[in-house]
């Protein structure tokens, strides 16, 4: 009898937090749970989830990105029956399929001109893992430069280039590697000139922050990279494909890269996959002959459905003009949030570029706010997040995330199909739950205690204060 996937469903509807606690990640649901993010979905759509009591969520986080065409997008659906419906032969892996030749020219065709070579990838993280190989194979170097905060991936080689010691802590010695700072050219340039490095990785616009560079700043990166022989990769994984305005962030400063990895959303959220896009005289130096034609490979990456939802997402991005449409949204929020910094004194920078979002919280000026200010963070520096996340969450059904450890910023990336009415209900909800967080003592604070008090229950009774993992995820 075959699997019906629909009753097993039905079966075990609700259950969804105590299988995931009892098989997979205990520590993730009592983060959840003390958030107040334990909801149990049964439906996406669009920019917005639905949970088994029919109520629906402003979808903030958009998969950390996955989702930049909308959530079960009816198109993409389409393409994927057919594919299944077609029983093509995917991964004969002694094979040229088809479907691979022709992603890979439409992803070349949106890209510079010095770019030729396609190297396709399951994931992000696999994709900065490849780059990184591709470019110690073509140069002959072993190092890798990357920046402060920078996120790449949390797989070992991927870790190597991660500027966030959260992360890469506990987990031994990685690949000879360093970071430099956003903005400091001075110091970038004095690691290239030791020609020790293979590689300098940026991500155009920091995921962990939402930290835009100065203007001159990546132009001048590139210019350093030719001079010193060590490759520019261009880490596009959540920038990519409309995030930011432009079909990739690195157009917004005309670079030129050696190595561009993408992933997340080239599926439209459904199957995983990602490339690499490179120079073919970097392929050359690695792919050297016939003998060394599989020098790297993977099983799953050119898959049938993986390649179909690739071709049929960038197709949707094009005919429903999601780029230019994430620009104009990102001009539109902006108009609207920024006259709330003169409103709100703890309400400092609005950080936004399309649809990549990040909003920063900072130390207020007045005696009474600066003193709830120091003692919630004296708790935990990233507690002040959650008093703007857990609020949108629970009071306007609004999924956002704090967006890094230790920090007061909060980070969105809807989908790239959000309406002004969304738009509007966001930035009213927003500044809702700031003006009360401007009010002590009050609702906001209260909230604050609750979440230590709770994470610390949750602990158990030797846990430190709440622990930043808490205050923060993975994006």
């Amino acid at each position: 009898m075959p699997l019906d996937l629909e009753k097993l469903i039905q079966e075990h509807q609700g259950q969804n937090h105590h299988l995931f606690e009892s098989y997979v990640n205990p520590q993730l649901t009592r983060v959840l749970r003390t958030i107040g993010f334990n909801k149990i979905y049964v439906r996406a759509q669009g920019a917005y989830l639905y949970d088994q009591e029919g109520q629906k969520y402003l979808d903030g986080l958009g998969g950390y990105g996955a989702f930049n065409i909308g959530r079960n997008h009816p198109q993409l659906k389409k393409v994927l029956q057919q594919c299944l419906d077609m029983d093509l032969a995917s991964m004969v892996q002694m094979d040229a399929p088809l479907l691979a030749g022709l992603l890979a020219k439409k992803l070349i065709q949106l890209t510079p001109a010095e770019i030729d070579t396609v190297f396709f990838t399951n994931s992000g993280t696999e994709s900065v893992e490849g780059a990184l190989k591709l470019a110690r194979g073509a140069t002959g170097r072993e190092g890798i430069l990357y920046l402060d905060h920078a996120f790449h991936g949390l797989t070992l080689g991927a870790l190597s280039a991660n500027g966030n010691r959260e992360f890469r802590d506990s987990f031994g010695t990685l690949l000879t590697g360093r970071s430099v700072p956003q903005n400091d050219l001075k110091a970038l340039e004095s690691e290239l000139r030791t020609k020790k490095y293979a590689a300098f990785i940026v991500e155009p616009i920091q995921g962990k922050g939402v930290h835009i560079p100065e203007d001159h700043y990546l132009p001048q990166v590139e210019r350093l990279c030719r001079q010193y022989k060590t490759l520019f990769v261009v880490d596009e994984v959540q920038t990519g494909f409309g995030r930011t305005g432009k079909m990739f962030a690195f157009e917004h400063w005309g670079l030129q890269p050696d190595i561009i990895c993408v992933a997340k959303s080239l599926s439209g959220g459904f199957i995983p996959v990602g490339a690499i896009l490179y120079r073919r005289e970097i392929y050359k130096k690695v792919f050297t002959n016939m003998e060394h034609c599989v020098v790297h490979s993977n099983t799953f990456g050119r898959n049938a459905l993986a390649m179909a939802a690739g071709l049929a997402t960038l197709q949707i991005l094009e005919e429903e003009k999601l780029v230019e449409r994430a620009q104009k949204s990102g001009e539109y929020l902006t108009e609207k949030l920024r006259p709330l910094m003169d409103r709100y004194e703890m309400f400092q920078q609005c950080r936004i570029k399309g649809l990549m979002i990040g909003l920063e919280f900072g130390p207020p000026r007045s005696m009474k706010l600066k003193m709830a200010w120091k003692m919630i963070h004296a708790a935990n520096a990233g507690l002040f997040g959650q008093m703007i996340v857990v609020p949108l969450m629970t009071d306007y059904r609004i999924l956002s995330q704090v967006a890094g450890h230790g920090v007061d910023i909060i980070k969105m990336l809807p989908p790239l199909t959000l309406t002004e009415e969304d738009m509007d209900y966001f930035v009213t909800s927003f500044d809702k739950v700031v003006s009360e967080c401007h009010r002590f003592p009050g609702g906001a604070w209260d909230v604050g205690k609750q979440l230590a008090k709770q994470a610390l229950k949750s602990q158990g009774p030797s846990a430190e204060p709440l622990s930043s993992e808490v205050t923060s995820y993975v994006s």
